[in-house]
């Protein structure tokens, strides 16, 4: 066989026992999936944001970012639902990190046991602040460790065709966005988002299942090939797709970062770009009310400070500046803090 068995796991129980919820955090995180649910249906007119890290690393700095989250997302509720990405699971292109759950040590070996550990602590502290959590389903298989502190859930533009990761989508309660693939292709995501909501039979857990579907599945713009998808043409030819597959509860999040982070200056992608980017979005929902109607909310990388480190120059932890990210740059805590005020601002106009 082609691999070798290195320890076994701790199961999901000994993980929720050792790092348990509260009720009313329990109770809580129901509730922001419901509230979700309704920008999503339309039964609520807000907006949601998700935003946070490109990777949710290392602890302190992400506790540190929800801390300063928690007080802005109340402030401005009446108008925006903030969600915070606490993305535990890294997709590569070809090779790197995988994220905490895989090294919560960037610089040690993989110890999965203890990744689950501490991103299952981080995650039960965001959560008891009264944040909604975002993560992104890369191993399906990790679910039971995490899936009852999550009130969103994304599909990555790699995960978005492969068939686990659509019939994962439609057995979860959670609302999950599903993105369009790296080539930038809209109908190949809302390709996604049918599979995603019909019923299916598979193998889980040892157990044949069948699935509900997710009416709650919906769109993800995050751009592709060097190429963004949030132009207003790209924004009216995701509503015709999404109108000719008669999805239900037809939604789409626009991803302001990745492939869609282009500076419009010199077309180069940029973190900083994020609120220029969103400023233009939002100019073309107030100027088409059918692009208005579909588009429920925006999604933003974002942490402490502005843009991005590379672990090769670095050897240790101790050599990397907290709270930049070490995956995809991200826009600084001052630049999104005006950029969430500006966004309250104008939705209320």
């Amino acid at each position: 066989m082609g691999f070798q068995v290195q320890k076994p796991l701790p199961t999901a129980a000994e993980i929720l026992a050792q790092f348990p919820l509260d009720a009313a955090t329990r109770t809580d995180v129901t509730q922001h999936q419901q509230e979700i649910k309704d920008i999503l249906s339309g039964q609520d007119d807000r907006k949601l944001l998700i935003i946070g890290p490109c990777s949710a690393w290392p602890d302190e700095a992400v506790l540190d970012y929800a801390k300063r989250l928690k007080p802005l997302a109340d402030k401005v509720s009446d108008t925006i639902k903030v969600v915070m990405r606490v993305y535990i699971q890294k997709p590569r292109t070809t090779i790197g990190w995988l994220g905490p759950i895989n090294q919560p040590d960037p610089f040690a070996p993989s110890d999965l046991e203890e990744g689950i550990k501490y991103c299952r602590a981080m995650m039960v502290e965001v959560a008891k602040l009264g944040l909604p959590i975002a993560d992104e389903a890369l191993f399906t298989h990790n679910d039971s460790y995490f899936v009852d502190l999550i009130s969103w859930i994304a599909i990555g533009a790699r995960s978005t065709e492969d068939q686990e990761h659509r019939i994962f989508a439609s057995m979860i309660d959670q609302p999950v966005g599903m993105k369009n693939t790296t080539s930038g292709d809209i109908k190949k995501g809302v390709n996604s988002i049918v599979a995603a909501q019909y019923e299916h039979v598979f193998s889980f857990h040892g157990n044949q299942i069948k699935t509900d579907g997710n009416p709650y599945a919906h769109l993800i713009l995050r751009g592709g090939n060097g190429v963004p998808n949030c132009d207003h043409a790209s924004l009216k030819e995701a509503v015709g797709h999404l109108q000719a597959a008669q999805v239900k509860n037809p939604a789409i999040i626009v991803d302001i970062s990745h492939d869609n982070s282009l500076c419009r200056v010199d077309n180069v992608k940029k973190p900083e770009c994020q609120p220029d980017i969103l400023t233009q979005v939002t100019n073309d929902m107030d100027s088409d009310p059918e692009i208005n109607k579909y588009v429920k909310g925006f999604m933003v990388e974002s942490f402490l400070s502005e843009g991005k480190q590379n672990l090769k120059n670095a050897k240790n932890v101790a050599d990397l500046k907290p709270g930049q990210s070490i995956t995809d740059g991200c826009l600084s805590w001052e630049d999104t803090e005006k950029m969430i005020l500006d966004l309250a601002s104008k939705l209320a106009n």
